[in-house]
C-alpha cells in the first residue's frame, strides 16, 4: 500500500443514480414484487414505474444516490478531496445528479448514455430497513472505454461498490489502471444477494486487487460460506490486508494484518437505515486519507453510520455535518 508523495484524494467508481425513498407502512409491497426484504434487486424501466405507481400517496423524497457516490459525497461534506465517476443521461435526473455533485466540490467525472439515468426506488420498512428495486438505466452502461487511463493519476485512493461486478471488463480494467497508478483500492461488497451471485469473480478481485474490504454480517457470511466474526475476519483477510466487518447496532471489527479492533457502535434513534454501510465506509477512508489509526478510523465510520440512520435518506443537511465535523475534529485529536 504505497502512495509515494500523492495527494491524499480518492476517486469512487459505481452507479449514479438518483434514489427515490419511500416510507412504507407495512412490508406488503415487498411481498407482492417478490422483494427480499433488505436487498437490492434489478429492475427493468416498467417494473420500476409499477412499484412507483403503487407507492403513491406515501411519504417519498428524492437524493443523488448510489453505494460508492454515497460515500464520496460524504467524504467530500468532511473536507476531504474526492472524485466520482459514473454514467448518466441529459435529462432531469442526470441534470440533479452533476448539480449536486458539482454543488459539493466533487470532481465530475461523467459520461452520457442514449437512455434515462439511473434511479433507486428505496423502500423503508417501518423498522427502517430499506430495500432497493433499482433501474440502473444509464448507469450499466458504463464502460471500460469510456475511462481514460489517466484518469486515476490524480488520486491515491480507489473505492468500487460491490454492485458494480456485473460489468467485470469495467472493473478489471479500472483496477488495472489503478494499480498502474499506485492507487490504493477499497471495496465495499454491497449486498448479500449480489455477492451471492457474482461470488467467483469477487474472490479473485478481492485477492488480486484490493486493500480494503467492508463488509456486513450477511455480505460476510455470503462471501465466505457462512462463517461469522472472527472465523469471517481471519478467512477474508487471507486475501487482503484490512478488512471491516460492520454488525449494525453491535460495532464493528476491524483486522489489520495480525491485528484486530473492536469498535463500539454509537447510540442512534434509527429512522432510515439507508446509506449507513456508505457512510460508514466515508467515515474509515477519511481517517486512512488522514493517517489516523486503524480504531480512530473505525469510530469515525461509526460516528457517520449513526448520523446517517436518524435521518431520511443517505444525505444530511448542513447543520447536522457542521455537528459531525466537530466531532471529527475532536477525534482527530
Amino acid at each position: 500500500m504505497n502512495q509515494k508523495n500523492k495527494p491524499k484524494t480518492i476517486v469512487g467508481i459505481g452507479s449514479a443514480l438518483v434514489d427515490i425513498l419511500v416510507q412504507l407502512e407495512d412490508d406488503q409491497l415487498l411481498d407482492a414484487f417478490q422483494l427480499p426484504k433488505g436487498s437490492m434487486t434489478l429492475v427493468d424501466a416498467v417494473l420500476s414505474q409499477k412499484i412507483l405507481d403503487s407507492t403513491e400517496g406515501l411519504e417519498r423524497s428524492i437524493e443523488t444516490g448510489g453505494s460508492a457516490a454515497n460515500t464520496v459525497r460524504a467524504i467530500a461534506q468532511l473536507g476531504g478531496k474526492a472524485g466520482f465517476i459514473g454514467k448518466i443521461s441529459n435529462d432531469p435526473m442526470g441534470h440533479f445528479f452533476k448539480d449536486e455533485f458539482e454543488k459539493n466540490q466533487i470532481t465530475p467525472h461523467l459520461f452520457y448514455s442514449q437512455i434515462p439515468t439511473g434511479k433507486a426506488t428505496t423502500l423503508i420498512s417501518p423498522d427502517s430497513e430499506r430495500t432497493f428495486a433499482t433501474f440502473l438505466g444509464a448507469a450499466v452502461e458504463l464502460t471500460a472505454e469510456d475511462i481514460p487511463h489517466d484518469l486515476f493519476a490524480d488520486y491515491a485512493y480507489f473505492h468500487i461498490e460491490g454492485y458494480l461486478v456485473q460489468n467485470q471488463q469495467l472493473i478489471k480494467q479500472a483496477l488495472k489502471s489503478a494499480r498502474e497508478h499506485g492507487l490504493i483500492v477499497s471495496l465495499d461488497l454491497a449486498s448479500f444477494n449480489v455477492v451471492e451471485d457474482n461470488l467467483a469473480f469477487l474472490r479473485e478481485m478481492v485477492r488480486d486487487y484490493v486493500d480494503i474490504l467492508f463488509a456486513n454480517e450477511e455480505e460476510a457470511k455470503a462471501f465466505t460460506n457462512g462463517l461469522e466474526d472472527h472465523a469471517a475476519l481471519d478467512w477474508m483477510s487471507e486475501l487482503c490486508d484490512i478488512i471491516i466487518l460492520k454488525k449494525g447496532p453491535n460495532g464493528s471489527y476491524i483486522k489489520h494484518l495480525d491485528t484486530v479492533f473492536k469498535v463500539s457502535a454509537i447510540k442512534a434513534s434509527p429512522i432510515d437505515t439507508t446509506g449507513a454501510g456508505d457512510l460508514y465506509a466515508a467515515g474509515f477512508l477519511f481517517g486512512l486519507i488522514h493517517a489516523l489509526p486503524m480504531e480512530t478510523c473505525g469510530h469515525l465510520g461509526a460516528l457517520l453510520s449513526a448520523r446517517v440512520i436518524e435521518v431520511m435518506g443517505p444525505k444530511m443537511n448542513d447543520e447536522l455535518w457542521d455537528t459531525i465535523r466537530a466531532e471529527v475534529e475532536i477525534l482527530k485529536g
